[in-house]
């Protein structure tokens, strides 16, 4: 009976002379979203998850959330040295928009090429320049202060996406285990964390 083999090994032979193959399995890319402030103030969020589910992705954590500073600032620590850190900070915690818009709705998407498909979909860091059929392009501004309220963030890589995602969620809120966890379990209450 004739074989196939594949790049790890060898393929089993099937009964009448036709062979399988096997396929390893690929790894599912992940990426964090966040509906920023601005996007539940103008009451955007159902329009953005029905565009963002065109990239056909699963949905493995979503959370509403009030993010620290602290959170906030290590979010953006790429930014840490820009003179408009602070303001920054500011716009992700929601106090541009005050209460009840001092949240953000976090999601975890995974999927092939998760990460390109949703940023695809996004579209650019500056709404003036996103395309118009992207989330950012149809509802992004630049405030007179120069933020780009931009509605929601992506993650740019998948280094990227591992440190965000380990940053707005713990492994119990997600569906899938994305990454190595390690148990943290005090008087048998069972606690993982990221390893």
């Amino acid at each position: 009976m004739p074989l196939a083999d594949d790049l790890k090994g060898k393929g089993r032979p099937f009964p009448g002379g036709n062979f399988i193959v096997k396929i390893q399995p690929m790894p599912q890319e992940v990426t964090l979203g966040l509906i920023k402030p601005d996007g539940l103030k103008k009451s955007l969020t159902g329009n953005i998850l029905t565009k963002l589910s065109e990239a056909k992705l699963i949905i493995v954590g979503a959370k509403v959330t009030r993010p620290s500073r602290e959170l906030a600032e290590e979010h953006y620590q790429h930014l840490k040295e820009k003179p408009f850190f602070g303001e920054i900070i500011d716009y992700i915690q929601g106090k541009v928009h005050g209460h009840p818009y001092d949240r953000i709705l976090a999601l975890v998407y995974m999927g092939d090429n998760a990460i390109e498909k949703v940023r695809k979909i996004v579209g650019a860091t500056n709404p003036e320049e996103a395309e118009p059929t992207t989330i950012r392009g149809a509802y992004g501004r630049i405030l007179t202060t120069g933020i780009f309220e931009n509605v929601v963030h992506a993650s740019s890589d998948s280094k990227d996406a591992e440190r965000e995602v380990k940053l707005w969620f713990s492994p119990d809120e997600l569906v899938n285990d994305l990454f190595p966890t390690k148990d943290n379990s005090p008087n048998n209450h069972k606690i993982r964390s990221w390893a």
